[in-house]
This record gives C-alpha cells, sequence and structure tokens, in this order.
C-alpha cells in the first residue's frame, strides 16, 4: 500500500508544480532524460540479471505485439463503422494500441506485486512494447502523416536507446556475478523509477479539450482500459490456461494506460495532437481506479 501511495503523491506533485509555475516548462524532458538513461538501464541491469530464460519470455514479449494487432483490427472497423477521420483512426491506433508499460506500468507492478515482480514488467516492456512502438508505431506514425521511415532510420532508433543497450547488457551478464558493491548502486539507482516517473506524468498531464473529443476519447479509453485486458484474459488465461506471476503481470501491462511516448509521436506527426494528448492524460488518471480493480481481478483468478 505505502508503493501505491508513493505513487500517487509523486503524481499529484507533478500536477501541481506545474500549475504552481515553480519549475521550467522544460521539466519533463529533463526527468524522462534521467529515466531513460540512468534510472530505467539500472532497473534493467538489476532485475534482468536474475532472470531465466524460458517459454514465459516468449508469452510476455508476445502481448503487446497481438494488443497492437488487436488494436488496428478494432480501430480500422470502428472508423468504418463510425466514419472517423483517417487521423482519429490513426491518434486512436497510436495511443490505444501502444501501454505506458514502462513509465507508469513498472511503478504500478512494484506497488501491486513487489520489486521481484519488475523483471517480468521489463521483458514486457523492452521485448514487447519498445520494439512495437520502435517499428509498427512508428511506421504507422509515418504512413498516416504522409511519411514512410525506412529500415535503417528504425533499426538505428532500437540499437541506440539506452533500456534497449542495458536490456541487451544484462542479457549477457547473467552468468556473471555482481559484485556486492554494484548491487548496492543499481538498486538505488532504480529506486528513482517510481518517484521521478509518476512526478514526470503529472507534470505533462495536460486536460486538454473534451469538446468533440469525448466519443473518440471513450472509444479509445473502453478499448484500452476494458476490453484489451478482457481479451487478453480470455486469451492468456482462459484458452491458453497459462498460469504464475509472469502471466499475471504481463496481464497487469495489458491493463496499462497510453503510453506517453505514443502520444508525443501523434502529437508530433500532427495526428490528432489533442485527441492524442486527451487519451494518455485521461487515460492515467482514470488507470489509478482501473488498475487496482484489475489486480483485484487477476489476483482472484489466478
Amino acid at each position: 500500500m505505502h508503493n501505491l501511495v508513493l505513487l500517487i503523491v509523486c503524481f499529484l506533485a507533478g500536477v501541481l508544480l506545474r500549475h504552481a509555475g515553480r519549475l521550467p516548462g522544460t521539466t519533463s524532458q529533463v526527468l524522462n532524460g534521467v529515466i531513460i538513461h540512468v534510472s530505467l538501464p539500472a532497473v534493467t541491469l538489476l532485475h534482468v540479471h536474475n532472470l531465466r530464460l524460458s517459454g514465459d519470455v516468449l508469452v510476455m514479449a508476445a502481448m503487446p505485439w497481438l494488443h497492437f494487432g488487436l488494436a488496428a483490427l478494432f480501430f480500422l472497423f470502428l472508423g468504418r463503422v463510425l466514419r472517423l477521420r483517417r487521423s482519429v483512426v490513426g491518434a486512436l491506433l497510436l495511443t490505444g494500441g501502444l501501454g505506458n508499460t514502462s513509465f507508469v506500468g513498472l511503478p504500478m507492478i512494484e506497488a501491486f506485486y513487489g520489486s521481484e515482480a519488475l523483471v517480468h514488467g521489463i521483458i514486457v516492456d523492452q521485448a514487447g512494447s519498445f520494439m512495437v512502438l520502435s517499428t509498427l508505431g512508428i511506421t504507422v506514425a509515418g504512413m498516416y502523416a504522409g511519411e514512410r521511415p525506412g529500415v535503417g532510420t528504425i533499426a538505428r532508433r532500437i540499437v541506440t536507446f539506452p533500456p534497449f543497450l542495458a536490456l541487451a547488457a544484462a542479457l549477457v551478464l547473467i552468468p556473471v556475478e555482481y559484485p556486492g558493491w554494484l548491487t548496492v548502486l543499481l538498486a538505488r539507482l532504480a529506486d528513482t523509477l517510481a518517484p521521478l516517473a509518476l512526478l514526470s506524468v503529472g507534470f505533462q498531464l495536460h486536460a486538454g479539450h473534451v469538446g468533440g473529443n469525448l466519443r473518440n476519447l471513450a472509444a479509445g479509453l473502453g478499448f484500452k482500459l476494458v476490453l484489451a485486458p478482457i481479451f487478453f484474459l480470455f486469451l492468456y488465461g482462459g484458452v491458453l490456461g497459462l498460469r504464475g506471476l509472469s502471466v499475471e503481470v504481463t496481464l497487469f501491462e495489458a491493463a496499462m494506460p497510453p503510453m506517453v511516448t505514443a502520444g508525443i509521436i501523434a502529437q508530433e506527426h500532427d495526428i490528432e495532437p489533442r485527441l492524442a494528448s486527451l487519451m494518455v492524460a485521461v487515460g492515467i488518471v482514470l488507470s489509478f481506479v482501473s488498475l487496482p480493480a484489475w489486480a483485484f481481478v487477476f489476483d482472484r483468478f489466478f
């Protein structure tokens, strides 16, 4: 419970600091830079070191890819039925198809499942969400903005991303025993992830303009926060009959709100920026209610 309280306090602190004007407008960019270059690599190096590769890894990594494919089918169909603008479909696909499995996901996993469960969230995030964002996400954004990023550009973005480099290093170092001082150092740096991430998310919160976007917002968040988790609960827990902490954490990641980075990409490509901003902001706020509910459901199911 104290971890959840910490997340809420940090989130509200970010919101209040933004409204108070005590910090510069670029604060969230600085915080995100620290998270990406320091906190997240430290978490990866610390927890992936104890990972034992098995079939569970494939199950965890597959979820974000299946999630994005499901979102494409859902929003393309919805676009035809409701006659949505092409740009609206693109914004919903990017934000509704990619979950915040890192900045919100990892702190929430630690709060509900403990630090030992972080390794499962890292696999979902790095081998799943990040790879989907860097390949399919960037490609879709380019298509809806009239661009087509090359294979070289996509590959360069992947291999130069610090958390991805940390993941590769952590996998190579699995057979190597860390010295005590390094474990302590990585643990201290990893502890900064949760407070900095939620502070950054709170600072970035933009309510935007709901008017004219309410129907699209409801459809996007209804899929992301409700329909997608139900689908994966049915697929993983029902059809495939999978059990265990790794599966439970994977389903919990499927219930995460829209990815902040996906919303930023949509805004940078001018793909319904107001709708994309609303999807991220409102989704994060609602997730403080929906995620505890899903954690309760998964705990009873498993």
